[in-house]
């Protein structure tokens, strides 16, 4: 075997090989969008096909003709709107402090951010919630944010630090040296230079507020108050389940999260690369 041929052997099986695992991935989404088109019928008779023989779009409009169903949507997107624009504003005050301010303890405070990083989320789910409980923040849609915006706070802190270290000193000292102090060089300096990373925060920020159902089910209890992941999960039956009006509800619940994605796409490998690769 020549050397060219071998080469093409390698290149066929590497491609080949991606393809599979493209496939491998895929091919749930395939799946969800193409029973989300099926009636229940046909979804149960015929599971594993990808295209319905008999498209429509009966579980869409039972989906958005459910009661509150649209009072869900708009509870889960202001949630995830204020939350993502806290944590944005929060974690790079913290990330500039930590890159570009010289303080006492400042090591050790970062260190601690880091440890956080390896807490689970769930091993904190009966301290938040008895602290919500004394701070009366319980079946409340804005008691829900504060504990949203402290569980990022140490990763995005972490992402935008090194980002933030990226960016040449000499352009502070040019700020100096007109007079601009920390607050200034932070908002006319920092964060214009720093898009692609913001950019990444608030695509992390809005997708894990935007589908988190945990914290959220163990905290509200009135119905007018329940987020979009709580109203799917009711769809799912004790004894059976429409998975056709779960994965039609499921489809147009990722569609902010889209949305949000392609706004923010142009940023948000080279803002993740770039944070991570400082550190």
């Amino acid at each position: 075997m020549t050397r060219a041929w071998r080469k093409t052997v390698l290149y066929g099986l590497r491609y080949l090989l991606l393809g599979l695992a493209a496939f491998v991935m895929v091919y749930p989404f395939l799946f969800m969008v193409s029973t989300s088109f099926k009636s229940r019928s046909l979804a149960l008779g015929d599971p594993t096909s990808l295209w319905p023989s008999d498209p429509t779009l009966e579980n869409y409009i039972q989906v958005l003709g459910t009661e509150n169903f649209a009072r869900y949507f708009l509870n889960s997107a202001g949630v995830a709107v204020v939350s993502t624009a806290l944590i944005v504003l929060l974690s790079s005050m913290m990330a500039y402090a930590f890159a570009r301010l010289e303080f006492r303890g400042k090591r050790t405070l970062f260190t601690l951010i880091i440890v956080g990083l390896t807490i689970p989320t769930m091993m904190l789910i009966i301290p938040q919630f008895l602290l919500a409980r004394d701070l009366h923040l319980l079946n409340s849609l804005p008691g829900l944010v504060p504990f949203y915006v402290g569980t990022a706070l140490a990763f995005n802190t972490f992402l935008l630090s090194g980002f933030f270290q990226q960016i040449p000193r000499e352009l502070d000292e040019a700020m100096m040296i007109d007079g601009a102090g920390p607050w200034r060089r932070f908002w006319d300096l920092i964060m214009p230079l720093s898009k692609p990373a913001v950019g990444t925060v608030i695509i992390f920020s809005f997708l894990g507020t935007w589908d988190e159902f945990a914290w959220a089910l163990t905290v509200l209890n009135d119905v007018d108050n329940r987020t979009l992941p709580i109203a799917i999960a009711l769809f799912q039956g004790q004894h059976s389940t429409s998975w056709g009006l779960v994965f039609a509800a499921s489809l147009i619940a990722i569609v902010p999260v889209l949305l949000v994605y392609i706004l923010f796409q142009r940023n948000f490998v080279a803002g993740l690369t770039t944070g991570a690769l400082k550190h």
